[in-house]
């Protein structure tokens, strides 16, 4: 029995916004807008979390950088512009190499160049391809896997043999008629290298991607493309992910023994981890989440007071029928759910068209950024709780009103 009067309710609820469609329309907008700009801001921000992990998922998980320069970066109201120190000579970074007694992966890399030109016969790639010196140990510390082929040697890192990992795009571009790449010989700037390996496909993210890269040993970047005060990088990978902060404690106090800093003077060298951008990212959008939950909220008081006001209205056009109703046995409680159904209807109306189209727009950014397309679950349950709380605020009063008409004066009303 009272299932059927829920239904009965819901029913005649959905009737009445029929007979006041112009009005239902305006109400369910705003409700529709507060809701959206909640859940599309929120939507947008989850994407670009997302994107901004996996980017930094590709440059290596878990790991810290030891190098010359700080990161220059502007984000919101955090400016952090790159300090630059003396350059990481190749025994410093070796030496770090071989006293770093953490449990952990330790690389030593440095660029030869970022505008290379890689040929083979008649095919040759833009001259954007960047050539890495890099050592034994660079493909598991900046997050990549090795598709076909396989890694440098010991001996390749240490006599700076002519052997070249070659990543995916390059693949791609030389070898036209699916030819397979392994052994065959290629030419970087005014060398010859013998391809050993290609690098897994990842695609780009921030202007980085490994499949335009070309990996050289480290000893062979030195000979061929030396140049004055060539600085060298240190990667470390923990071996285990909870001990990052740990092994960043113990490499500081390794290196400036290494660089000889004395005990009262600053690191002379910049150690970055691998989340830092993605913390620096959530402080500086909280403040973000702040202002679309009070525009949210602003919108929906507006749609709680527009509510309000068309189901006054209502109670006000139907008060001959709630005096028919009333005189038929309706109680005060049944004229009261009726009205807050119907306020509870219009809500969810509004509060549902608002949550898909906070979801499509806030995935727009989803597709610019190549990320995952982001269903807010946690959001989208708030903005049904909102949209119920909103209905019953806006309802109360003129359900309460309607409920306690005489019907008499009721029946009397013209």
């Amino acid at each position: 029995m009272k299932n059927q009067v829920i239904v009965e309710n819901i029913r005649i609820s959905f009737e009445t916004i029929k007979s006041h469609i112009l009005r239902t329309i305006l109400t369910v907008l705003i409700i529709a807008f507060g809701i959206m700009a909640l859940v599309g801001i929120s939507t947008a921000i989850s994407a670009l979390e997302s994107s901004l992990a996996d980017n930094l998922m590709m440059m290596g998980s878990n790991t810290f950088t030891i190098r010359n320069r700080s990161m220059n970066v502007h984000m919101g109201n955090d400016v952090r512009r790159a300090r630059y120190y003396e350059p990481i000579r190749f025994k410093q970074a070796i030496e770090f190499k071989e006293s770093f007694n953490f449990p952990s992966s330790v690389c030593v890399f440095t660029y030869a160049t970022g505008t290379a030109t890689v040929k083979y016969e008649s095919e040759k790639t833009n001259p954007n391809i960047t050539a890495i010196g890099t050592d034994e140990n660079y493909i598991l510390t900046s997050g990549n896997e090795i598709a076909q082929g396989r890694n440098f040697s010991q001996h390749e890192i240490v006599y700076g043999s002519h052997s070249a990992i070659i990543g995916s795009e390059i693949a791609k571009n030389l070898f036209v008629n699916n030819e397979d790449p392994i052994g065959k010989i290629i030419s970087i700037g005014p060398g010859k290298y013998k391809v050993i390996g290609v690098i897994k496909q990842k695609g780009t993210g921030f202007g980085f991607t490994p499949d335009r890269q070309c990996l050289l040993p480290i000893n062979n970047v030195r000979q061929y493309f030396s140049r004055p005060n060539m600085s060298f990088i240190i990667n470390v990978m923990p071996d285990n992910t909870q001990s990052v902060d740990a092994a960043v404690g113990e490499a500081t106090g390794l290196f400036r023994i290494i660089r000889k800093n004395k005990l009262f003077e600053e690191n002379d060298f910049d150690i970055s981890k691998s989340d830092q951008l993605l913390q620096m990212f959530y402080e500086n959008t909280r403040n973000i989440k702040m202002a679309a939950i009070i525009i949210g909220f602003i919108t929906l008081f507006g749609a709680a007071i527009g509510l309000m006001n068309i189901m006054l209205v209502s109670v006000t056009e139907r008060t001959r029928e709630i005096g028919v109703r009333k005189s038929l046995g309706a109680t005060r409680l049944t004229i009261r759910n009726q009205f807050l159904a119907e306020a509870i209807v219009i809500g969810q109306i509004g509060g549902i068209m608002g949550i898909i189209l906070g979801i499509l727009a806030g995935n727009i950014v989803s597709i610019f950024t190549q990320s995952t397309f982001i269903i807010p679950w946690a959001w989208i349950a708030i903005g049904v709780i909102l949209c119920l709380v909103v209905a019953l605020i806006s309802g109360i009063v003129p359900a309460l009103k309607a409920a306690n008409l005489d019907p008499i004066e009721s029946l009397r009303y013209e």
